[in-house]
Parts: C-alpha cells; sequence; structure tokens
C-alpha cells in the first residue's frame, strides 16, 4: 500500500492490559508521548492511556510502574474503549490472543493503528484487507518471541546472504530457541512467566519443523527434547509450532537447502526429567485435567516478589556453501529480572514500545507487518533496543573459502 495512504498517527496511545508482561516499554512509551508530537517532531504532545480491568487497578498498575500522573487510568471494556478511540490513535493489546481479532476490528472502523506481540492468528488476518483499507498499521509478533527473534533471524540472514551470495547453492542450518526461565535453578527447573494452563496448552500442540533435510512433526513436542549449548551452558530445548512457514518470512534464499530449521523452547538443564510427572497428565488427561492441573501447578509453584527471571533467546545460522565457502553468526540475549522489573517484561514490553514509536513516527507502513520485516529495519531496531536497555551479543565466523 502506499504510504500516503496511511492514516496520520494522532499521538495517543491506548495500552490495553497491565499484566506480567507489561513494564518499561509503557514506560518509555509515555516519555516519547511526552516529548513528540504526533510526527515525532516538535508539535503538541500525546497522551498514552492504560486500560486495566478496573480504573484502581488500572491506577495501582501505574503507581507499581512509577507512572502516576504520566498515563492516564481507565476501566477497560471494549465499547468503552471505541468511545474514546480516534483516527490515528494507536491501540496496544497486551490482552490474550483472542482478544486481538475484536480489537482490531474496532481499530479498522475507527482508522486507528493496531500493535500487539502475539503471533498472527487466522481471525486476526481476517480483518486485515479492512485495515489496509482504513490506512491502518497492524504490528504484531513484536516481542520476545516472537519479536526479537524476528530481529536477529533477518539480520543473520542478511549477512549470510552478503558473504554467500543468494543465487549461490548452499546448505544451511537455522536454529532460534527462547525461554524463561529462574534466574536460580529450582527443583521445578521453571518459573511461570504466564499463565500455566497457556504453557500447557502450547506443550499439547504439535510442532513441525526441519530436521535431517526434511519436514518433521512431534506430536508430543517435549519428546523431542535434546541438549543445546549456549555459551558453555547446557540448556534442553524442544521445537515449538510451525516453524517452516517462518523459511519464506525470514527470506532465505531458494538456492540454499534447509538441512535444519527450528523454532523453539528453551529451559534449564534437567527440565523434562523434572515435569515428568506433568508430560503423563497431558499425554493421558482431558481438557477439564488440564485445568484443573494448570491450577494446581500455579499453587505449587508460586511466582513471588523475591524470584528473579532469566530470558535466554539464542539465534544461530551457519550456511555452507557447495563449493566449500562458509558462514556462521548467533545472536544471544541472555538477561536477568532485577527488582524494578522481570527480564520477561523488559523483553517483551520494549520492543513493543519500540515498534509502537515507529508506528507515531510514521516510520511503518500501513497493512500487517510482523516487527521489523527487513534487514535494514531490523538491524535499527536492535540499535534502538541495545542502546534502551536490551543488551545481546553478536558472533559472526567468516572463515576463507576451503573445501
Amino acid at each position: 500500500m502506499a504510504e500516503h495512504h496511511r492514516t496520520p498517527a494522532s499521538g495517543t496511545v491506548h495500552w490495553v492490559g497491565a499484566g506480567l508482561s507489561t513494564g518499561s516499554g509503557l514506560a518509555a512509551l509515555c516519555e516519547y508521548a511526552g516529548q513528540a508530537g504526533p510526527t515525532g517532531q516538535d508539535g503538541p504532545a500525546g497522551s498514552v492511556r492504560l486500560w486495566h480491568r478496573t480504573e484502581a487497578r488500572a491506577a495501582e498498575a501505574l503507581r507499581r510502574l512509577g507512572l502516576t500522573g504520566r498515563a492516564e487510568p481507565r476501566a477497560y471494556t471494549l465499547d468503552a474503549l471505541i468511545a474514546e478511540l480516534a483516527p490515528g490513535d494507536v491501540v496496544v493489546s497486551m490482552l490474550p490472543a483472542t482478544e486481538h481479532a475484536p480489537l482490531l476490528a474496532a481499530c479498522a472502523e475507527r482508522r486507528a493503528h493496531f500493535a500487539c506481540s502475539s503471533y498472527v492468528s487466522d481471525a486476526v488476518l481476517e480483518h486485515v484487507p479492512a485495515a489496509v483499507d482504513a490506512g491502518t498499521v497492524v504490528l504484531t509478533e513484536a516481542g520476545l518471541d516472537p519479536g526479537i527473534d524476528h530481529l536477529f533471524a533477518h539480520d543473520l540472514v542478511g549477512r549470510a546472504r552478503a558473504a554467500i551470495g543468494a543465487g549461490t547453492p548452499a546448505a544451511y542450518r537455522f536454529t532460534s530457541y527462547c525461554g524463561g526461565i529462574p534466574a536460580v535453578p529450582n527443583d521445578f527447573r521453571y518459573r511461570f512467566s504466564w499463565a500455566p494452563f497457556g504453557v500447557l496448552n502450547a506443550l499439547r500442540s504439535p510442532a513441525r519443523y526441519i530436521e535431517d533435510g526434511g519436514e518433521t512433526t512431534a506430536g508430543r513436542p517435549w519428546e523431542a527434547t535434546r541438549e543445546h549449548t549456549v555459551g558453555g551452558e547446557t540448556f534442553e530445548v524442544y521445537p515449538n509450532r510451525d516453524s517452516v512457514p517462518f523459511v519464506e518470512q525470514y527470506g532465505l534464499p531458494e538456492a540454499w537447502r534447509p538441512l535444519t530449521f527450528v523454532r523453539g523452547t528453551l529451559r534449564l538443564g534437567g527440565w523434562r526429567r523434572a515435569w515428568q510427572p506433568v508430560f503423563e497428565e497431558l499425554t493421558a488427561g482431558d481438557d477439564a485435567r488440564i485445568a484443573a492441573l494448570a491450577r494446581e501447578l500455579a499453587a505449587e509453584h508460586p511466582t513471588t516478589d523475591a524470584d528473579r527471571d532469566r530470558v535466554v533467546l539464542a539465534v544461530s545460522l551457519a550456511v555452507r556453501a557447495d563449493d566449500g565457502a562458509s558462514w556462521s553468526g548467533s545472536h544471544l540475549l541472555d538477561l536477568v529480572g532485577d527488582e524494578e522489573e522481570s527480564a520477561m517484561a523488559r523483553c517483551v514490553s520494549r520492543p513493543l514500545a519500540l515498534g509502537v514509536r515507529h508506528i507515531l513516527d510514521g516510520t511503518l507502513p500501513a497493512g500487517l507487518s510482523r516487527a521489523a520485516e527487513t534487514e535494514g529495519r531490523s538491524r535499527d531496531w536492535l540499535g534502538e533496543l541495545a542502546r534502551e536497555g536490551v543488551p545481546f551479543t553478536l558472533r559472526v565466523d567468516d572463515p576463507p573459502a576451503g573445501p
């Protein structure tokens, strides 16, 4: 869609939901909105409104984040939000993924923009054409995983294309593993950073990926668990969801053959052994039993204010051309939470807020974007994230051609 058809941003941001993943990204947006007008230049300041179950709970969330007086608390219902929604506003959904489609439909109707950190669902895709007609930006998959992992992947693929050549016959191995884990290992080898029921349901979903040059599916993803060493530390990893469509999304050349392509989940070593009783329940239980199990796990393994979480995201790409030339590179994000903010909240909210800022400054086009979808834009975002408290390392090995 042509850039001039994009609805100009108004400067007003509606952040909907204040759960575990709402962190310093919201504070960064409050600061940005207070300094810049709708185009990111001098002009009238924008405003941020935090919508939560009740106005009191929204106000309490703002107090907890140190944002009292910098954002306006609101009691959320979809009708209440729609009543305040103006053309060019930005709606940031931190609600469960099932709630995104109705929000996007409202945004398209009101010519407002939309952003979330979740995967694109079929229900969301149904509303994208109407959003395009309305000049609406639909920013998705702009958190940690999905989100920062996409930025890492686009950057590595771009570097490899430059080193090997997109038209050069070659074979490659790509892996992307992400996990939220306890900073201090516990007997359960895990720390819940999102709803236990969601964690269990993800494990019940088959995973499709490429291994040994061919597509394969793990009906029970945990059964494909293997060891994976990152920075000298041994973790356990398993495939998650459907990796195969990302071969095209990441722009891997058609002349390159995938030997391995997997996007998956990272856990502490010993996780599979510690979770064996859970796996037995997942194998035998029905929906009601799994829901009950989720409640039991939440009670048995509560997250307290004294806990510190850790986020590890490791993305790597190794390419070997048929003529013997080779290239490999990897990105690693390894962050521990502190008393101010969990690592998960920082890693989800910061890239999402960065994406919203690029809606506000007019640099994201109308239509669907999954984080930053080009090498150049991904590299720009990574630079901004590194400067704003989400550090990571890049390692590139570019040996000379040889047999």
